[in-house]
C-alpha cells in the first residue's frame, strides 16, 4: 500500500496547488455513488475540507442502491453535499423527443449533470474537479461536455483496476467498492457490458499498448486476446477528439492552440 500512500499524497497536494493557483479556494465535484467520484470526494476533502460540495444529481432512473451509497459516503468522511435532481429536465426533454434511445439519453443526462455542477460551481465560487479513470479517457468511454468536462482531474491518470485498489487504501464505503461499475444512467447499465469485457482485462491490454508501447503482434503472443486487443486500438484513435480541446482553423499569424501556446497557469 505504500504506492497509494504516495499517491494520496502527490494527488491532495496537486489539487491544492492547481486550485489554489488560480485564485479560488473552493471546488464542487458531482457525487454518484460511484467508485470514481468516491474516490476524488475523498482526496479533495482531505485537500479543502468544508469548501468542497459534493453534488448528488440523481434522475428518475438513478437507482436508489447509488443514492444510498452516495449517502454513505458523506457520512463516512463528513462530507458537505447536495442533491439537484435532474430528473424534471430530462422528463421535459423526453416528452418533446419520444424517439430517444438509452444512448441519446445517457449522454444528455450527463450534459445535464455538468450543466447544473457549472452552475453550482458559479454559485459557490469554486472549480469543477473530473472523476474519469484513465481507462475511461483512453477508451473514449465518456460524453464530451458531460463527464468529460472538467476544470482539473486528480484520477486520470490511474486505470480503474488501480482505482479499486486505490479506493480501498482510501477506505472508502465497501458497497461503492464491491458493487459492479455502472454510470447508472438507465436501469441495469453496466460499464463492462458496454464494453464487453472487464476492466481487469481491458486494463491488462491498455497498459501493454499504452504504458509499455509494445507492438500489436506480442502483445497478443502474451495471451491478449486478439478481438479485445483490436477494439481497444480503434477506440484509442476513433476518441482522440474528445481528449483534445477544439481544434480551431488557421487564418492568421498566431491561433489559439497552433502558435499562440501558454501554460494553463500563465500569470502576469
Amino acid at each position: 500500500m505504500k504506492k497509494y500512500a504516495q499517491i494520496a499524497d502527490y494527488l491532495t497536494r496537486f489539487l491544492d496547488n492547481e486550485v489554489r493557483k488560480t485564485g479560488l479556494q473552493k471546488v464542487v465535484l458531482g457525487l454518484s455513488g460511484g467508485i470514481d467520484s468516491a474516490v476524488v470526494a475523498v482526496l479533495a476533502q482531505r485537500a479543502f475540507g468544508d469548501d468542497l460540495l459534493c453534488v448528488k444529481m440523481p434522475s428518475h432512473y438513478s437507482s436508489q442502491n447509488s443514492l444510498d451509497d452516495a449517502d454513505a459516503l458523506c457520512k463516512d468522511f463528513n462530507l458537505r453535499s447536495v442533491t439537484k435532481s435532474i430528473a424534471p429536465m430530462l422528463q421535459a426533454y423526453e416528452k418533446e423527443n419520444v424517439d430517444m434511445n438509452n444512448l441519446r439519453r445517457g449522454n444528455l443526462s450527463a450534459r445535464l449533470r455538468m450543466v447544473t455542477l457549472f452552475d453550482m460551481s458559479a454559485k459557490e465560487g469554486a472549480l469543477v474537479l473530473g472523476t474519469s479513470n484513465k481507462s475511461e479517457l483512453m477508451l473514449g468511454y465518456g460524453t464530451l461536455y458531460g463527464d468529460l468536462a472538467s476544470a482539473l482531474n486528480p484520477i486520470g491518470d490511474l486505470y480503474k483496476s488501480e482505482i479499486f485498489e486505490f479506493a480501498r487504501y482510501l477506505g472508502v464505503t465497501k458497497s461503492i467498492i464491491t458493487k459492479a461499475p455502472s454510470a447508472d444512467l438507465w436501469d441495469g447499465q453496466s460499464d463492462e457490458a458496454d464494453l464487453g469485457y472487464s476492466y481487469e482485462k481491458l486494463d491488462e491490454a491498455l497498459r501493454l499498448y499504452v504504458e509499455e508501447r509494445l507492438s500489436v503482434d506480442a502483445i497478443i503472443e502474451s495471451g491478449v486476446n486478439k478481438e479485445m486487443l483490436e477494439m481497444i486500438i480503434k477506440k484509442i484513435y476513433a476518441n482522440q477528439f474528445k481528449r483534445k480541446m477544439p481544434v480551431i482553423a488557421k487564418l492568421t499569424s498566431r491561433t489559439i492552440n497552433h502558435d499562440f501556446n501558454y501554460a494553463r497557469d500563465i500569470n502576469l
